[in-house]
């Protein structure tokens, strides 16, 4: 199985997420995408499910010299959380990524304060929230995004995502109600190989996603003074 593009793979997983919703209590459904690249997947999905749309930033953090590859990850103001077998294997410790560590948190904050404009996050609380990215690797962004809703208490929390490494989906089941992956192919080396059109995806349109699905971050009211 290979996706023409995001927007295909969401169409995809909005089907497969149709029949998921036929036997559950959808309680204030709440799609939650991980930018970038999960954007115009949760953008096929929250029309389908008549749910609301939001994002949650998080940020991967990867081998010194060798960003690309994530054995870590970092959300808000958290700690991180690393691949400790990866840090072991690699004689790598905390403080030698610390680096690594901030550079991707000053990422973080700058997309926050792009995408969200002052608005607050979604309520978490009692809802249905599903998770949702272009594809799982190592499961790392996952992982850390949904032991974040998780202490938010939601109602049911599902993750979702059009293609994975074979038990990447598996070893999440603990993070979250239900995993949902449409494809697992064998020999899975990145989510990339499984779309025809996987171009980066800007701020610009993320920022549109958001726009079309409430209001425009750029004019959402600031903090209080």
């Amino acid at each position: 199985m290979r996706f023409r593009d995001r927007r295909e793979a969401g169409g995809q997983l909005a089907d497969r997420l149709l029949e998921w919703a036929a036997g559950q209590e959808m309680i204030d459904p709440l799609v939650i995408a991980l930018p970038r690249g999960g954007v115009p997947v949760a953008a096929e999905i929250a029309p389908v499910l008549d749910a609301e749309l939001d994002v949650l930033v998080v940020r991967k953090i990867g081998l010194p010299g060798r960003p690309e590859t994530g054995i870590g990850a970092i959300i808000g103001d958290e700690p991180p959380l690393f691949d400790e077998g990866v840090l072991d294997a690699l004689g790598l410790d905390e403080e030698r990524l610390g680096p690594e560590v901030a550079r991707e948190r000053a990422e973080l904050h700058r997309r926050e304060g792009l995408y969200r404009g002052g608005r607050p996050g979604p309520r978490i609380d009692g809802r249905t929230v599903i998770l949702v990215d272009d594809g799982l690797a190592t499961g790392l962004t996952a992982r850390v995004a949904l032991r974040h809703l998780r202490h938010r208490a939601p109602g049911r929390l599902a993750l979702a995502v059009p293609v994975g490494a074979p038990g990447s989906a598996d070893r999440l089941r603990s993070e979250a109600d239900d995993v949902l992956c449409l494809h697992e192919p064998p020999g899975f080396r990145a989510v990339g190989e499984w779309y025809d059109d996987f171009g980066q995806v800007g701020d610009e349109e993320v920022l549109s996603v958001l726009r079309g699905f409430g209001p425009s971050p750029s004019s959402a009211p600031g903090p209080a003074p």
